[in-house]
């Protein structure tokens, strides 16, 4: 099994877009892929924004949910819409990931190619190919982000090229140090991005 893991510094930075556009542009690599969301306090860490994504059986920490509906609006229908053979929805509160990983490694023995769209998946699997996705222009840095921004195989970056990126207590260094994919909406992806990634897995 080949593991890739799409990340990136904050919420609503083309995440998922970069992820749907590698399942597309590599079908034939039979994808398994994972959304991770973590939640607490009614609110989702996905995008920051109040959710019911909690699950109601409070003496669980995580539910894990089959995507079957192709034509939905949610993240996890795009990695079907996109070509994705099995597509699942794991949610859990921030800080208690471990909880679910087992079922996590349960759900993905055997299976061919997975892609997971999380940071914090890094503290528990170690993936192939990590990818990291930064945008210029977002001050904001999460700490999974800013933990594991060194351990990325590469770097996809929204193009803006009148934009330096301002973050502190980042290591902008990395950022001459790893391959990086310029991508632009709307499908945030490039041939030269695809192309890394199938010589990788």
């Amino acid at each position: 099994m080949k593991l890739v893991v799409v990340g990136g510094h904050s919420r609503s930075i083309g995440k998922t877009s970069v992820a749907t556009s590698l399942i597309a542009g590599l079908r034939d690599l039979e994808w398994t892929a994972l959304k991770i969301t973590q939640f607490g306090h009614g609110v989702c860490s996905s995008d920051g924004e109040p959710c019911d994504c909690e699950p109601t059986d409070l003496d669980h920490p995580y539910a894990i949910a089959r995507e079957e509906d192709v034509d939905g609006e949610t993240d996890t229908a795009r990695f079907l819409r996109a070509g994705a053979r099995e597509v699942y929805w794991v949610r859990t509160r921030v800080g208690e990931l471990a909880a679910v990983i087992p079922a996590i490694r349960k759900l993905i023995a055997g299976r061919r190619n997975v892609l997971m769209e999380s940071n914090s998946i890094l503290d528990h699997l170690t993936p192939d190919l990590y990818l990291p996705v930064v945008d210029f222009a977002v001050e904001d840095f999460k700490a999974s982000s800013r933990h594991f921004f060194a351990r990325a195989d590469a770097i996809v970056v929204r193009d803006r090229p009148e934009v330096r990126p301002d973050w502190e207590g980042v290591d902008v260094s990395v950022l001459s140090q790893k391959p990086t994919f310029p991508v632009r909406p709307p499908d945030y992806c490039s041939p030269q991005l695809v192309r890394f990634v199938a010589e990788r897995m």
